[in-house]
Parts: C-alpha cells; sequence; structure tokens
C-alpha cells in the first residue's frame, strides 16, 4: 500500500496515538545496505501483551529500532494483558495497511483469531517469543523455551538433588509456561521416579502475577508445615514472590530458586544469593533477527526457516535460540559482557 496512504489512514484511526513520517531514500551502497523509499516503504505492526514488565520495554525499543535500521516503519501497541484489547489493536493495524504483523500474544489460543482476521486481508503474522496456538500463523521465532525450563531444573537441581520440591509457573494461557513446565519436568521426572524428589507443589501463576506467584508459594508452605527444599520458578517476576513468601519464614536465601529473564532485580537476587539463577536470553538478538524477518516477509519474500514447532494445528516454520543460565559465577561473563545490564547496577 502507498505509505503516504497508509499515514492519513493512521492518523484517523490512532489520532494522538503516532504519527507517520516518510523517510527520504538513502543511496543504496551495497546489496547489503538497502533502504527503502517512502514509497515502498515496509510497514510493520508490533503488538504487545503488555509493557508491565521491564523485558518488555527492552523487546520494544530493539526491535523498533532494529527494524527502523532497515528502512522499515514501525508502530507498536500494547494491550497490557488485556485480549479483547489486542484484537482490536490488530484489527485497526490491519485496517491501517501493514505489510506484517508480529504479535506477543498474552493468551497463545485466543490470539488465533489474530492470524485469521490478518489472513483475510492478505497479512502475515510472526509470532514474537510466545507462540500462537491452533492457528497458521506464518512464522515463529523465539528462544527454545523447553531448555529454558531444563536450565531452571538443572541449576536448582545442583543445588538440592532430593527433598520436597515446589513449582511456580507461569500463566497457563502463555505457551511458553507450557513449554517451561515441560523442560522442567525433563529434568525433574526421572528424580520423582526414583524418589528423590517430591513435587509436593505444581501449579500455574495466573498473569505470571509476583503477588498470585507469592500467595501459591505461601500455600505450598501452609500445606507442607515449612518443609520445601527447592523451588522452580518460571521466571523473574514469579521467583520475586516466591522470595517474599520464603523470607517470612526464613528460608530465603536457605534454598534454591530458580528465574528467568535475567530482569535487573532478578540478577541482583542472583548476586545477593536468594535467588539460585535465572536465564538470559538475548533479546537483542531476538529484536534483530525477528526484525529482520518482519522486513522480508513484510517485503513479499520467504524467509528460510529451519526449524518448526507444532501448536496444535500446523507445523510453523521456526527460528529458536539458545538461552543461557546465569549464575552468581558468570554473570560477568554473560549480561554484563553482552552490555544487557550494566555492573554499577547489578552490584550498586
Amino acid at each position: 500500500m502507498n505509505y503516504l496512504l497508509k499515514c492519513g489512514l493512521a492518523l484517523v484511526l490512532f489520532t494522538g496515538l503516532a504519527a507517520c513520517s516518510a523517510q527520504e531514500e538513502k543511496p543504496k551502497t551495497s546489496a547489503e545496505d538497502v533502504r527503502l523509499t517512502a514509497e515502498d516503504q515496509v510497514y510493520v505492526g508490533f503488538v504487545l501483551d503488555t509493557l508491565k514488565d521491564e523485558r518488555w520495554y527492552k523487546d520494544k525499543e530493539l526491535f523498533e529500532e532494529a527494524a527502523e535500521s532497515k528502512g522499515a516503519h514501525v508502530k507498536t501497541l500494547a494491550a497490557n494483558g488485556n485480549d479483547d484489547v489486542q484484537l482490536k489493536q490488530a484489527e485497526l493495524l490491519i485496517e491501517e495497511g501493514v505489510d506484517v504483523l508480529v504479535v506477543v500474544p498474552h493468551d497463545a489460543a485466543f490470539s488465533a483469531a489474530i492470524v485469521d482476521m490478518a489472513h483475510k486481508a492478505g497479512v502475515k503474522v510472526i509470532s514474537y517469543d510466545r507462540l500462537i496456538t491452533n492457528s497458521e500463523v506464518d512464522y515463529y521465532i523465539s528462544f527454545d523455551n523447553v531448555k529454558v525450563g531444563e536450565l531452571q531444573a538443572s541449576e536448582v537441581v545442583k543445588q538440592a538433588s532430593n527433598g520436597n520440591f515446589a513449582y511456580i509457573g507461569g500463566a497457563e494461557s502463555d505457551n511458553n509456561a507450557v513449554l517451561f513446565r515441560q523442560g522442567a519436568m525433563n529434568v525433574l521426572k526421572p528424580l520423582i521416579d526414583k524418589g528423590s524428589v517430591k513435587l509436593i507443589h505444581d501449579q500455574y501463576t495466573d498473569g505470571w502475577d509476583p503477588i498470585t506467584a507469592e500467595q501459591n508459594m505461601k500455600t505450598a508452605l501452609a500445606k507442607n508445615g515449612n518443609n520445601v527444599d527447592a523451588v522452580i520458578a518460571a521466571n523473574d517476576g514469579t521467583a520475586g514472590g516466591v522470595i517474599n513468601s520464603l523470607s517470612s519464614v526464613g528460608l530465603a536465601g536457605r534454598i534454591p530458586v530458580s528465574g528467568q529473564d535475567a530482569e535487573l532485580e532478578g540478577v541482583r537476587r542472583v548476586v545477593k544469593g536468594t535467588q539460585t539463577m535465572t536465564v538470559y536470553k538475548p533479546i537483542t538478538l531476538l529484536a534483530e533477527q525477528a526484525a529482520d524477518m518482519a522486513v522480508k516477509v513484510g517485503s513479499g519474500e520467504d524467509v528460510a526457516a529451519d526449524q518448526s514447532v507444532h501448536n496444535g494445528k500446523i507445523d510453523v516454520p521456526s527460528l529458536l535460540l539458545e538461552p543461557v543460565a546465569v549464575t552468581k559465577e558468570n554473570v560477568r561473563d554473560t549480561v554484563i559482557k553482552d552490555g544487557y545490564l550494566t555492573e554499577k547496577d547489578v552490584y550498586q
């Protein structure tokens, strides 16, 4: 669609939300450094579940920067956990004339409606970080989320190879949370089967809410007389809630607790010793790869994907990146070395 027409329609539909700006054509210096003209500039809609969490602000900024460096125009909208709002945002972006939608779904199954709606308008959809299930979504880019769960459980088991374990998961509506648990159980099940580990609590956390995770952990403690030897928490937010609960009974720092996302507070807890590990998923790489994919797809190019993930309906062409376990011993060699966090922030 003509970019100027897109801008005009965008101003009608999103007055005050964003302004479109045409970019001047730049010299084509090489085949790898081609900038699109305003006339055929790729228009990317980035639909986020939420901006309430620190992690997603980073994704937003990195993705926008990477896509715009390739000559694309990006509009980002966040639904803050509301499925109906996310669906409406996708609808409005499609009506504006986006060439491709990149979606971080709030609810993996509900978001299939976004894919159906986009395809009816001839717009392809990339599922970013979280897989949209039971749909014909065009591409999926994320990390190996089963491996994330395996890393979480493996690091915890290094600290406590037997005893009473609790699993505090993420939101069951998020397919990643299901995959994290699957990976953790790949490690724990052999130990459970031989009787060295007893899974005394196994619960997902609605909305990934740390307060809910704290209450879930209080339940686990109460029903087991505070006799808990290890906790696998699905991300740093839930880990924070778990650790608050453990603090109330004097167990914080005395038993291993996993996390994920390498959020600043999570990494600080790892350094302090109240959290055993977190999982670093280099989102700079994720955002850059996703931006490259979006620009190619929006330009009508096919994207080669050497992996696929079944989403309940089809095998989705996928690009899966490698996650990294972060412990007190390798903080400087991972998140700080990469510039993801600064030494000053972590060791303040």
